[in-house]
Parts: structure tokens; C-alpha cells; sequence
């Protein structure tokens, strides 16, 4: 029996991905060769890494926007140095919101000021800070819109006249939005795109060729987007594997179907955990995450029983990061309702034995 996967990333992907992805190693279009094998250059790929760019931004909804699809290299730790690469002259403006967005910033200051203009580190980063201003001669503003680790997510962006800038790593895709209000985004494919190894930048071309620096060829945007993605060699196998990701994606209705589903998983688990005395939720409730819920156990001497329970029952990767503790249920795009509904059946069978 399949496990019930709540694995914060890499992640759950949709059983059809799977099983198409698998017939592509053997045998990619019946053309004879793997997708493991065939030529980047080739007209076969060509017209795979055309579509997934395409699709992209036809989901995001920023077709005929100035806006390019980049499939790059080196995860969403290399867009932290990418995007001050590209964007920083002077000084750039972050919020601190946990890990990842600490990172960022360290990556930042190594090519000019870096102010951060509001952090939540004073409560491990356990909300979303609102009252702050963004200082209006600031290259960019650079957020994180979910916080994988901590199960914050940002639920409005800033007006700003400053370039937006997001890492959205762990909730691409899955709520709607007007995604014009952001002059940059990137994610790591392996929370709700397509598998590790490969990150998707989307990027609006009137922001570039702003900074006097050299920019090595690796780490230009412009670069990539003038060689169609392909500036070297791509990550054939995991941007296949995340066309097919993004075709399923359409055909459920977009991202505005998807979102439905989301929010639906997500009220049923946060209404367990609100209404189960054995247990408390980490993040405020203004700020929860639709895509990774934390929570605890009121009392930690249960946690032998509680986690007996849950192994039991099929369920895979609900251990919260060291740096919170607890429990984290990770519900991205692919994870079925029904899998929510295994774990709050487990959370009320706990209480029901205690």
C-alpha cells in the first residue's frame, strides 16, 4: 500500500506524473531512446522545455506580460545569490521570516547594503510581520511567501513601487493571486512543481541590465533567457517530469481548482488541531500555512504512542524540523484529501486511547 506522503521535499507528486514519468525512462514517445538519453538539442526536448515555460506562465497568468520561464540549475540556494547578483546596486530590502529568508539575506550582503525591514525571529519566527515600510530607494524587496519549516505563509504582499522580489519554494502554484505584482520569482521544483534538480525562476525583463558588476554567465538572467533556457546543458529528466506536472495541473482547473482543494485539506486538519486538547498549533492562526500545518503535542511524554500511531496507519514524514519540533503535515497540490482525513482519523483515535 502506498504511503500517505506528508514529506516537506522532496514531496508527494500525483500518481499520473509518476506513471508517465516512469514510461519516459523506458521508452520517451516511442521514439526508441529514454528520456534519460536523448539530446537537450533535440527537437523532442525542444519541444518539451518550450511547453513547460509556456505553461508556466500561463498558469501564473503572465503571458504577453514581458515575462520569461527560466529552468535553471542549483536550487532556490542559488537564486539567494542570484538575485543580488542581478538586482542589487546599493541597497536591497528583506524580511526575515525564518530559515530560508535568513539565508537570503546572508547571500545578499555580499554585494551591497542589505537593510531588513521587519523580522518574526523574536517568536521562532512564528507569524508573518505587517508594519513596516519599504524604503523607496531599495533596489528590491525581496520576501519569502511560505515558510516551509515554520508553516507561516504570507497571506497579501506589500504595494510597493520597489521591484517585488519572492522566493514562493513551497507554495508556487497552488493559491490564486495576481502574480503581475512581482517583478521576480523563483521556487525549487520539489515541493509542488516536479522532483529535485531543477528551480523555476519567472522573471520580467525591464528589471535586468540595471548593475555595473560583470555577472559571471551562470548567474545572468538575461544569459539564460537569451539562450532559451538552455544556456548549458538542462535538467532534462526533472523538467519533463514537471511538464507533466503542470499539464496535470491545467487539466484540474488551473491553479484556481487546485486551490479549492487546498484550502479544503487545510481547514480539516487546522479544525482537528484546533478542537483536539491534545494538541496546539505552532503558527498564529493569521498566518497558518494551507501548505505545511505544524502543530505539537500539548504533552511531549505522548509522543511514543502518537507516533506509533501514525507509522501504523501508513502515514510517511510528519516529523517538524528540528528547529521547531512537533509535527509538520506538508499538503501540497498532489497530496489527496483523503490522506488528510488518515491523519485527523489518527489524531482523534490518539484521543479517544489517552
Amino acid at each position: 500500500m502506498k504511503k500517505h506522503n506528508f514529506s516537506a521535499g522532496p514531496c508527494i507528486l500525483p500518481q499520473e506524473v509518476f506513471e508517465k514519468a516512469s514510461a519516459a525512462v523506458l521508452d520517451f514517445n516511442n521514439s526508441g531512446l529514454s528520456i534519460l538519453e536523448i539530446s537537450h538539442r533535440s527537437e523532442a526536448f525542444v519541444s518539451v522545455i518550450e511547453e513547460a515555460r509556456a505553461l508556466v506562465l500561463e498558469l501564473l497568468g503572465l503571458q504577453n506580460k514581458g515575462y520569461q520561464a527560466l529552468f535553471l540549475h542549483g536550487g532556490a540556494s542559488m537564486q539567494f545569490l542570484m538575485v543580488a547578483y542581478n538586482l542589487l546596486q546599493k541597497k536591497a530590502a528583506y524580511t526575515n521570516t525564518g530559515t530560508w529568508s535568513s539565508k537570503a539575506i546572508k547571500e545578499a550582503k555580499l554585494f551591497g547594503e542589505v537593510q531588513e525591514i521587519a523580522s518574526s525571529k523574536d517568536k521562532n519566527f512564528n507569524y508573518i510581520p505587517k508594519d513596516y515600510s519599504i524604503p523607496a530607494d531599495a533596489d528590491y524587496f525581496h520576501c519569502t511567501s511560505n515558510n516551509t519549516i515554520y508553516g507561516t505563509q504570507m497571506k497579501s504582499f506589500p504595494k510597493t513601487d520597489v521591484p517585488l522580489v519572492c522566493d514562493m519554494s513551497s507554495d508556487i502554484l497552488s493559491r490564486t493571486m495576481d502574480f503581475s505584482q512581482f517583478d521576480l520569482i523563483y521556487a525549487g521544483a520539489q515541493k509542488n512543481m516536479g522532483p529535485a534538480g531543477v528551480t523555476l525562476a519567472v522573471v520580467k525583463e525591464d528589471i535586468l541590465g540595471k548593475v555595473e558588476r560583470q555577472i559571471p554567465s551562470m548567474m545572468n538572467y538575461q544569459v539564460h533567457i537569451d539562450k532559451d533556457s538552455m544556456f548549458n546543458t538542462p535538467s532534462v529528466f526533472a523538467i519533463y517530469t514537471s511538464l507533466l506536472n503542470l499539464r496535470w495541473l491545467k487539466n484540474l482547473g488551473g491553479i484556481a481548482g487546485i486551490e479549492d482543494q487546498n484550502n479544503k485539506k487545510a481547514n480539516l486538519l487546522y479544525a482537528e488541531i484546533d478542537r483536539n486538547p491534545l494538541f496546539k498549533g505552532f503558527a498564529e492562526k493569521e498566518d497558518r500555512s494551507t501548505m505545511n500545518p505544524t502543530f505539537n503535542l500539548v504533552e511531549a511524554a505522548d509522543k511514543a504512542t502518537f507516533d506509533k500511531l501514525w507509522k501504523e496507519a501508513n502515514i510517511n514524514g510528519i516529523n517538524g524540523h528540528r528547529s521547531v519540533g512537533g509535527y509538520r503535515a506538508s499538503m501540497y497540490n498532489a497530496m489527496p484529501l483523503e490522506s488528510v482525513q488518515v491523519l485527523v482519523d489518527v489524531m482523534q483515535h490518539f484521543e479517544k486511547i489517552s
